[in-house]
């Protein structure tokens, strides 16, 4: 199916459970302009969505609602084309399951399971959550927003397509910031794609913070899905400054109901984040 089977067109959601409804979009698409080999990447990874309008009906007709957070690896062949996704998880807003809540959910998740694993060809961890946490873990406390540093306000921002060149050396051994300042459009129909963007990196070379800070900036024109961002970061950290470990995780704003957390690492133990845990709804930022 192609990428833009429903992108950007008027699309009638479906009154019925809808499996067919689902895209797959071969990640290999945009991984070819990096250099990127499926057999020989330079990352590990998880894609995080998370889903706040998932609702069906109990046996009875009494409305369940929720949040379902999604986890998937990357190293599969295909990612999810979203709006194909809402309109897949809309289809169960008025069928029925189960006698009374807690058995339509295990039923309703188990089958978004079986379609999404089939649809992906890989193993999809699935959770529902009706309600919030009391104290939500949230990985990136300690990380350093870069645009709060005093110098931010007084360099020159002039690069607005994606510009590696900006990138400069600094002699740090280990780096822990973050930018709220992300900003990408979607492939298909050019609409704006906010995020943050949170980067460990950990070596004899990192990046001067201000020159990332600018980097990050330059990416606003660019037009790809969220999860090409987060590769397309990763790849340029990775071959520019060659470093010992290298985490790169990017939270999106949700959009038609859904938000897209993509997490590349260089190792397996960098990805065991509370972001990255399906059984876990970590705080949420302020776009979110």
């Amino acid at each position: 199916m192609s990428e833009d089977k429903f992108l950007g067109k008027q699309v009638t959601y479906p009154q019925h459970y809808a499996p067919e409804m689902l895209v797959a979009v071969p990640r290999q698409l945009n991984r070819e302009q990096y250099g990127l080999q499926e057999n020989n990447l330079p990352f590990v990874g998880l894609d995080v969505w998370h889903a706040y309008e998932l609702s069906f009906l109990t046996e009875k007709g009494l409305p369940v609602t929720g949040l379902l957070k999604l986890v998937y690896p990357s190293d599969n062949e295909f990612l999810v084309e979203s709006k194909s996704l809402k309109l897949y998880l809309n289809s169960f807003n008025m069928e029925r399951y189960g006698c009374n809540p807690k058995e339509g959910i295990k039923l309703v998740t188990n089958i978004i399971k079986k379609d999404l694993d089939r649809t992906l060809k890989t193993e999809v961890q699935v959770s529902f959550f009706d309600k919030l946490e009391t104290n939500s873990p949230f990985d990136f406390t300690t990380y350093q927003v870069l645009e709060d540093e005093p110098i931010a306000s007084e360099i020159s921002f002039d690069h607005f397509n994606e510009a590696p060149e900006l990138l400069k050396y600094a002699s740090n051994k280990e780096l822990k910031v973050g930018s709220h300042l992300l900003r990408s459009n979607c492939k298909i129909t050019n609409q704006p794609d906010w995020g943050s963007a949170y980067i460990y990196l950990k070596g004899e070379q990192t990046p001067d913070k201000m020159s990332l800070l600018q980097y990050l900036v330059s990416i606003r024109n660019e037009n790809h899905f969220h999860e090409e961002i987060c590769e397309m970061i990763y790849t340029r950290l990775w071959n520019l400054f060659k470093p010992e470990e290298l985490m790169v995780a990017c939270i999106y704003t949700r959009r038609g109901g859904i938000d897209i957390c993509p997490v590349r690492a260089s190792q397996s133990s960098l990805l065991k984040l509370e972001l990255t845990n399906p059984e876990v709804l970590s705080l949420k930022l302020l776009r979110q």
